[in-house]
């Protein structure tokens, strides 16, 4: 009887910053767990962000990415392991590099079921759920607004009061995000009584145009509308074309948007650690930018 041959080692991992080079390996690694993102839309975030690669065999194995927020926030996301290398360690020692880099800062990311357990080692607290709605056959409902009140084109003059309001709604600073989401984005604001009120963004992403953010001074019932006004603007302008959202639990639109047609097919849970993001309660967050950026 021949003696049983060795199980052959697995390959050595190594990990380096993410560059410009991995777009392409990021990409066709995200297709492999299914995930929507187009590589310009790797492109995008990785522009705005950094973060990590892990390597095994000359390949890329897994990514990790993070965003600053001003000096004392920021968020983290694309962590993906490729399913050949899962069971390694690789995305604990992604995600303690990530936060590593990021030290103090108060910083939020969106978990699956099956990342939630390590990122609660890891000191992350469920802080609130996103609710993923998405469609091609929705409805554009109609959406009357008070007097006073008009929805219009986005201008370059209105960017400081759209970073004012994003961040307020946020608790994140986005003066460095919301400049470069303008420039591959389409937009409208709620104008009440000569001063904007709200905002929502529609840009390429994925399978087809993600909504996102939506913001909208906080006047009870009114805030609501006026979030319902912006959102129903940006689904008649992408009318019969896939358009996805992402909305905090606590928003108050799921059942709007699933009579819409818009049909809520994922929830993940928001989770923050070094505290919570001290958001303005005057202003709302009706939908986020999406689950990487928060």
């Amino acid at each position: 009887m021949s003696a049983p041959q060795p199980v052959p080692k697995p390959a050595p991992v190594t990990f380096r910053p993410f560059t410009a080079d991995d777009i392409a390996a990021a990409h066709a690694l995200s297709l492999q767990v299914s995930w929507p993102h187009r590589a310009d839309d790797w492109r995008f975030v990785a522009g705005v962000g950094s973060g990590f690669v892990a390597e095994s065999e000359d390949r890329v194995a897994g990514t990790a990415l993070c965003w600053k927020y001003g000096a004392d926030g920021a968020s983290l996301g694309m962590v993906i392991v490729s399913p050949d290398q899962q069971g390694r360690g690789i995305g604990r020692e992604l995600m303690e590099r990530l936060l590593e880099a990021l030290g103090a800062r108060t910083t939020v990311l969106h978990a699956t079921p099956a990342g939630q357990p390590l990122y609660e080692k890891l000191g992350f607290n469920a802080i609130g759920t996103i609710h993923q709605h998405q469609a091609v056959d929705f409805r554009v409902p109609q959406i009357e607004l008070a007097q006073g009140e008009r929805l219009r084109a986005l201008q370059a003059a209105d960017t400081p009061r759209l970073i004012d309001l994003a961040s307020r709604a946020s608790g994140l600073d986005r003066s460095a995000l919301l400049p470069a989401l303008l420039g591959i984005a389409q937009g409208v604001a709620l104008v009440r009584n000569g001063e904007i009120a709200g905002f929502a963004l529609l840009r390429p992403f994925g399978r087809g145009h993600a909504i996102g953010p939506v913001v909208a001074g906080n006047t009870g019932e009114d805030s609501t509308r006026h979030a319902q006004a912006l959102i129903a603007h940006c689904l008649a302008a992408n009318a019969g074309a896939f358009t996805r959202i992402d909305t905090p639990g606590d928003s108050g639109l799921m059942q709007w948007l699933e009579e819409l047609g818009l049909k809520r097919v994922d929830t993940v849970v928001k989770m923050s650690r070094n505290g919570a993001p001290a958001s303005d309660p005057s202003v709302t967050q009706f939908a986020i930018v999406n689950q990487a950026l928060g």
